[in-house]
């Protein structure tokens, strides 16, 4: 039987993983997997004919270690999805600029390299508007996230400043649809499109992930969408083993923001498709096979 290796965190603790459902298909073509913490050491990766990232989601505490554990994975020669260099360019939100000189559209996006003492009521007040949020470049799971308003602003300036005195950022304006419609994400594996699902917020808040309590549902993305998230898809320049585009509609209503194109660890939410792990275990062994 072939071996393959899904890598994921040591403590799983308050997450929501479902790649265990692509174990059966897998198995059904002869595959055996391995869930395996990508920060254990002295793992023979050798051992595996494919090495795929998954719910490494603490990888962003430590991005270098990370960075080092999977050049050791390639340099082993077992093939890694996505591939490093992949993972290099989407480690960094700032991708999202070179896909927006590329013709996808994305928020009004400001760029800082950090924050000091006394500047977040500047950096508002320039990207304009009433409400913004502010992210890490380098993050997951919506830490690091504020939802910043005029009226509470001066109440969460110490706390977002200390926050990103030594820390990357981008400030974009609150896109009001997450809160009436949702956030879709649509997904893909091997550059075929597989199924797209819906993340609504639950009342008061605005992180959409079902860690922090938001409604998921599986969903038929409109034309206009689809054609969206095939658009960044080709903007990548190859064909990822997996790709996740999220996407929220504009705040003047005309089109799609993308916001992410998780091309590292995205949660797949293959429990929302029936057909979902099947594609993605055919998709692996595709892969694998060269």
């Amino acid at each position: 039987m072939k071996r393959c290796a899904f890598l994921t965190l040591a403590d799983p603790t308050g997450f929501v993983i479902d790649d265990e459902l692509a174990r059966g298909p897998l198995a059904e073509l002869g595959w055996r997997v391995d869930a395996l913490p990508w920060d254990q050491p002295d793992i023979r990766w050798q051992d595996y004919e494919i090495v795929v990232i998954r719910s490494t989601w603490d990888y962003h505490d430590r991005p270098e270690q990370f960075l080092a554990v999977l050049a050791g994975i390639e340099a082993s020669g077992t093939p890694l999805e996505n591939r490093l260099a992949l993972v290099r360019w989407n480690l960094h939100k700032s991708y999202l600029r070179e896909l927006e000189l590329r013709g996808v559209p994305i928020a009004p996006t400001l760029w800082r390299d950090r924050l000091r003492a006394g500047e977040l009521a500047a950096l508002f007040a320039e990207a304009g508007g009433e409400e913004a949020v502010i992210k890490p470049v380098v993050g997951a799971g919506a830490v690091g996230a504020w939802w910043l308003e005029r009226r509470n602003l001066q109440r969460l300036a110490a706390d977002v400043e200390d926050y990103y005195r030594d820390r990357p950022l981008m400030l974009q304006p609150f896109a009001s649809a997450v809160l009436t419609e949702g956030e879709y994400s649509l997904f893909w594996f091997n550059g075929t499109y597989s199924h797209a699902i819906v993340k609504v917020p639950q009342a008061g808040d605005f992180r959409v992930q079902e860690e922090h309590g938001g409604d998921i549902r599986a969903v038929t993305p409109e034309p206009s969408l689809r054609a969206a998230g095939e658009r960044a898809l080709v903007e990548i320049g190859e064909t990822p083993l997996y790709a996740r585009g999220d996407f929220v509609r504009a705040n003047d209503g005309n089109g799609w923001w993308l916001m992410e194109l998780e091309l590292i660890e995205p949660a797949l939410y293959l429990r929302m498709d029936p057909q979902a792990p099947q594609r993605l275990a055919a998709a692996i062994v595709a892969r694998a096979a060269g």
